[in-house]
């Protein structure tokens, strides 16, 4: 057993572990150590240079908590090619939504211009974790002065039918109903997705503080029955 595991593991919180669990069903339960996630975002910070470069080299991990860390460590990286070289590995290992979802860089904002070109790659992908988190990347960094329409063309061609790549691009479509409805609301209109993702999207529009309650009835007549 490596330092970093006996470290997670004494960091051991039962009780969230049976909280947390069961919001995470694809993790076997047997590599699920229960560890806040403060505590492993502080941990990653603590870890040297030699012993994080050990550790992102150290792929597959046995633990999910191992998986978070990894995550947390990349969100802390400020090289651009660095990160993309690092997450580009990582990915394929990614094996559910609380991992994927926990990268999150806010270094990337300086690199945008390069960043949508790794994500319209990604996009393509066949990896769903790897769709999941480029999705992502469109919803955390190019919702404010960077959107494009384009951005939402290329979402549309995502072709991976899976429950956690659709409920990713609901959640992005909710988020740009609330940040930019004229753009958002078109491809509701148009029913542009599948009638899962249409309809999630409209849900999670209607449950959002951020949208006024005169679009939120308007979006109640778009849900597909």
């Amino acid at each position: 057993m490596t330092d970093i595991q006996k470290h997670l593991l004494s960091l051991q919180d039962q009780k969230y572990r049976d909280f947390t669990l069961p919001l995470i069903p694809n993790v076997d339960e047997t590599t699920f150590i229960g560890v806040r996630l403060p505590l492993i975002k502080k941990y990653a910070k603590e870890l040297t240079e030699v012993e994080r470069k050990e550790f992102l080299s150290s792929l597959p991990h046995v633990y999910h908590e191992e998986n978070l860390l990894h995550a947390f460590i990349l969100s802390n990286i400020k090289d651009y090619d660095e990160f993309i070289k690092e997450v580009d590995s990582f990915l394929p290992y990614v094996t559910n939504w609380s991992v994927s979802d926990a990268i999150c860089n806010k270094h990337l904002n300086k690199y945008k211009d390069k960043l949508i070109k790794e994500i319209y790659k990604w996009l393509k992908s066949d990896e769903l974790y790897r769709v999941r988190y480029a999705v992502k990347c469109l919803m955390n960094y190019y919702l404010d002065e960077d959107f494009k329409e384009e951005h939402i063309d290329k979402v549309k061609e995502v072709k991976l039918d899976d429950y956690y790549v659709k409920m990713m691009i609901a959640w992005y479509l909710a988020t740009g109903l609330a940040k930019n409805y004229d753009s958002f609301v078109k491809p509701i209109k148009d029913k542009s997705f599948d009638s899962f993702t249409h309809n999630k999207a409209i849900q999670k529009a209607i449950e959002s503080y951020r949208v006024s309650e005169e679009h939120k009835e308007y979006l109640k007549k778009l849900k597909i029955r």
